[in-house]
């Protein structure tokens, strides 16, 4: 789990890693919530915990309850479902189209081949 946390963390400082000055907040919030989430977690699982982890934890949680709305928007309701679903069938066709049009030229190229 701890390896998992740090590959998302990694994976998002990545692709937000160079943002312009009008979209700072917006790429800083995530990271942030991400990163005391993997904080909290990885601090609740020690053994043992000396009396100041219980109050780094607290913050940890409400850092978290501040940053979390940030993902909100992207949440999948039931008012959003039918037209997400409609955006996948969207792009999902024009990929298989594509996909034919690869194998049917793969075949014809290993025709020659085997031909020549």
């Amino acid at each position: 789990m701890p390896n998992l946390g740090r590959c998302i963390l990694a994976e998002l400082a990545s692709a937000l890693g160079n943002p312009e000055s009008s979209q700072y907040d917006d790429f800083t919030s995530p990271l942030k919530c991400v990163r005391v989430l993997l904080d909290l977690s990885l601090m609740a699982q020690y053994r043992s915990h000396t009396p100041y982890q219980p109050a780094y934890m607290e913050s940890y949680l409400q850092t978290f309850q501040r940053t979390k709305d940030i993902f909100l928007e992207f949440r999948i309701s039931k008012a959003t479902r039918p037209e997400a679903n409609r955006q996948y069938r969207d792009l999902r066709e024009p990929m298989a189209n594509q996909r034919a049009n690869e194998a049917r030229h793969n075949t014809a190229a290993k025709h020659r081949h085997q031909v020549d």
